[in-house]
């Protein structure tokens, strides 16, 4: 089984793919992040809006990324 996983922090994007093993251990396929820093640095912090459309953005091209890189 195959699980992807999908994750937004304050300022960074992530997507993951990971393979699950019968027996119960798990092989990271892909890991996939965008940061926001050079977005927010202006600002001195993280700007909600704007993280919230940066993830918005970003978030299709990583899974897309995640899901080439593991080979599905």
């Amino acid at each position: 089984m195959r699980v992807l996983g999908i994750e937004t922090t304050c300022d960074e994007t992530a997507a993951a793919v990971v393979r699950l093993r019968p027996e119960g251990g798990g092989e990271i396929l892909a890991n996939e992040v965008m940061s926001q820093i050079a977005e927010h640095a202006a600002y001195g912090g993280v700007v909600p809006e704007i993280a919230a459309r940066a993830h918005v953005d970003y978030l299709d091209r990583l899974i897309v990324r995640a899901l080439s890189h593991a080979g599905i």
